[in-house]
């Protein structure tokens, strides 16, 4: 089931990615894999993939934008 609008976005995804640009992230790389793979399951690890090229956890838990 892809998402249209963040606010659809699981709330597991919103209460950890609290920069809206890491949710598009979220949502577009989720979107793109629901569309290749028959397994949602399939679909969220890609999309927590494609957060981590461009997130990262920091010592206290929260995802923040990693350094270009």
């Amino acid at each position: 089931m892809p998402y249209d609008k963040k606010s659809e976005l699981p709330d597991q995804v919103k209460d950890n990615l609290l920069k809206k640009h890491a949710q598009e992230i979220y949502k577009e790389a989720f979107n793109s894999a629901s569309e290749q793979y028959d397994q949602e399951k399939t679909a969220h690890k890609v999309a927590w993939s494609a957060v981590k090229e461009k997130y990262t956890k920091n010592e206290n838990d929260n995802w923040v934008k990693k350094d270009d």
